[in-house]
This record gives C-alpha cells, structure tokens and sequence, in this order.
C-alpha cells in the first residue's frame, strides 16, 4: 500500500494504488482521488474514494 499522504495520481501502479470504499476500483493515477480521515480509539483510519460522488454516496448524501 501506498503511503496516504502521498500523491496518488502520480505512477502509481494498479498493484500498489488503493481501492476505492464504494465501488471497489483501483485508484491509481486519478487527480479526482478524495481520502477520508478520522480517529476512531486512537488510531488513524483513512478510507479512500476515486471521485466525489463515491465519497458522498459513501457518507450517505
């Protein structure tokens, strides 16, 4: 996995590239990647989304 606070949309290859939280597709190389994050008992926990409205149907919008 990548590091999440790098830049995504930059060669980034299928293999290493998250997949989004909705739809399940690779995000490798989108400039349209959104990262959710919170802290839930103490730990960091980032969800990842491939576009805005993968992120809002995800958050329920």
């Amino acid at each position: 996995m990548v590091d999440p606070t790098s830049d995504h949309h930059e060669d980034i290859d299928e293999e290493e590239a998250p997949d989004c939280a909705v739809c399940g597709e690779p995000i490798a190389n989108e400039v349209t990647h959104r990262v959710s994050t919170r802290i839930e008992d103490g730990s960091v926990h980032t969800v990842h989304f491939c576009d805005e409205g993968c992120e809002a149907e995800w958050h329920g919008e």
